[in-house]
């Protein structure tokens, strides 16, 4: 648990980890993506184009955007060949100087992950369910810190937004990833995409370093809606969970193993009791009335 962020010094930010912009293939300028982002509530965001040659190889400098109470991650969504099924990978980079070397003519999508992590980027595996990665895809990333378990435009142009599944097997192969959740926006007129998924970082700064670390250390969870308040061990296993009003909070673990509590009424406080879990790890799941989700970071036993 203690990697988890609650209970650390700090404040909650709220943050999109994945966006595009007319750099790539957006619909709104850099500087419209920043501005509609911050009058939506957010204190930060990543501007991360493709990093593609068809686009002149964009790492979007977004820092004249940055203002008192909303500032900018340098990132790019990061692409070479192949996967399992032949297609380019997706993967997310977090962080990465502007100085970046272009893609290799051979660099493969594993290398390039790791070429990005040692620029001290954090690295996601992208919208892994989209393109039917499969798990010895992911796996071959071993650069990647997290795996992007629901992204808003999958889940509105092709039905496929929610890669949790992913997360779940692996994490019962005991392989650690984090959970995020981003909108991957373009700001398309024919489908709402801004706005539906994102990141709430504890960090006692809301510096672009700070929210970096606090990113790599795993000190946030990923929302739709739903706050996840606090989540501590009391008398032996059982977990107590602070929430803003949702009906239905569960933890799943290996397996089929899970610990739930569902109401017709909504709750803010809720006590399970893990002691019958077998392995290793937890992952927090709530869910409000409207059906809109919230994740904790795994938690290890």
């Amino acid at each position: 648990m203690k990697s988890l962020p609650f209970g650390k010094p700090g404040r909650w930010f709220r943050g999109n980890l994945h966006t595009h912009s007319t750099n790539s293939d957006g619909k709104k300028s850099p500087a419209q993506v920043c501005a509609w982002y911050q009058r939506h509530g957010y204190d930060f965001i990543s501007l991360t184009d493709h990093f593609l040659e068809n686009y002149g190889w964009p790492i979007t400098d977004t820092t004249t955007f940055r203002t008192k109470g909303f500032t900018t991650i340098i990132g790019a969504e990061i692409h070479a060949p192949k996967t399992s099924l032949g297609g380019q990978w997706h993967i997310l980079a977090v962080g990465l100087p502007f100085d970046f070397a272009q893609t290799g003519r051979r660099e493969s999508g594993p290398k390039l992950a790791q070429r990005a992590r040692d620029a001290g980027a954090y690295v996601a595996a992208a919208h892994p369910a989209w393109y039917d990665l499969t798990d010895r895809d992911i796996l071959s990333l071993k650069a990647a810190h997290a795996i992007e378990i629901f992204n808003t435009t999958c889940s509105v142009h092709n039905g496929k937004g929610d890669s949790t599944g992913y997360l779940d097997r692996l994490l019962s192969q005991d392989h650690r990833y984090h959970a995020i959740a981003t909108d991957d926006a373009h700001s398309m007129s024919d489908a709402p995409d801004m706005g539906r998924n994102w990141v709430m970082v504890r960090s006692r700064r809301s510096d672009p370093a700070s929210l970096l670390a606090a990113l790599h250390s795993g000190s946030f969870y990923a929302s739709q809606g739903p706050n996840i308040l606090d989540m501590k061990f009391a008398r032996g296993r059982k977990l107590t969970v602070r929430t803003s009003p949702v009906r239905s909070v569960y933890v799943s673990g290996r397996s089929s193993m899970s610990a739930y509590f569902n109401a017709r009424r909504d709750v803010t406080s809720t006590v399970l009791d893990l002691s019958d879990f077998k392995g290793t790890y937890g992952r927090l799941t709530v869910t409000d009335k409207q059906g809109r989700r919230a994740w904790s970071n795994p938690f290890y036993l």
